[in-house]
């Protein structure tokens, strides 16, 4: 098994090394690279009506991307509760938190949670959208399980959550597909007024589902870590 695990990791060194010392070898493609990043700056606000040209190619030029991160997200959250559930029963104690921790903690998950929002909303407008908002609104759930000796922590809705998401952004995309533009995750909405929040068609929406997986999966990870020995 180390000896694939090896060779898969030499593998993947050497096709990165190509990658980069590809414009060496052959001349043109460092201009070809080049023109694509600026073709899609001077064309971005436009199509999409995003200001955050990184949002527009994360949710709508390489869409098919995204969706297979979020896909790879959910695989390794599944693997992990699973085999959480198989390492032994769970935590009869934790160790004694401060009143301080605990208070802190509770007044501090508000404001995570009120950021990670503000991260998603304004995804398409300044650096952020639904992963690292995601991320954020999971890291106030971890504080929570780590200053507290016991937390209500529905596993249920946190499930329907995720794969209504789930489904809502692939719902997303095959709206699109059917649609005039007869292209997966085609943006169907109307633009609205630039470099406001209600602005680029679908970006939000995709975003707003996006963070809700992120946030439910990982929230659901760190749970299941702390429950398990």
């Amino acid at each position: 098994m180390r000896k694939v695990i090896s060779f898969l990791l030499l593998a993947g060194f050497v096709f990165y090394f190509a990658t980069l010392t590809g414009g060496l070898l052959i001349p043109d493609s460092s201009a070809d690279r080049s023109s694509v990043g600026l073709d899609i700056l001077s064309r971005s606000a436009d199509e999409t009506g995003s200001a955050n040209a990184v949002t527009s190619v994360v949710v709508l030029y390489r869409g098919f991307d995204t969706l297979g991160e979020v896909t790879v997200l959910f695989l390794a959250a599944l693997g992990i509760s699973v085999f959480m559930k198989s390492t032994g029963e769970k935590r009869k104690k934790v160790l004694d938190q401060s009143f301080i921790l605990k208070t802190g903690s509770r007044l501090l998950f508000p404001l995570m949670f009120l950021f990670g929002m503000y991260i998603i909303a304004h995804g398409h407008l300044s650096p952020g959208g639904g992963f690292p908002g995601g991320v954020i609104i999971a890291t106030g759930f971890f504080v929570i399980l780590l200053t507290s000796e016991s937390v209500n922590f529905n596993k249920t809705l946190m499930s329907v959550l995720e794969g209504l998401a789930g489904l809502s952004f692939i719902g997303l995309g095959v709206v699109g597909l059917l649609g005039p533009g007869n292209s997966f995750l085609q943006n169907f909405l109307p633009l609205g007024t630039f470099n406001t929040v209600f602005s680029a068609g679908i970006i939000p929406l995709i975003y707003a589902v996006v963070g809700i997986k992120v946030g439910a999966e990982l929230s659901s990870v760190v749970y299941a870590m702390k429950e398990s020995k």
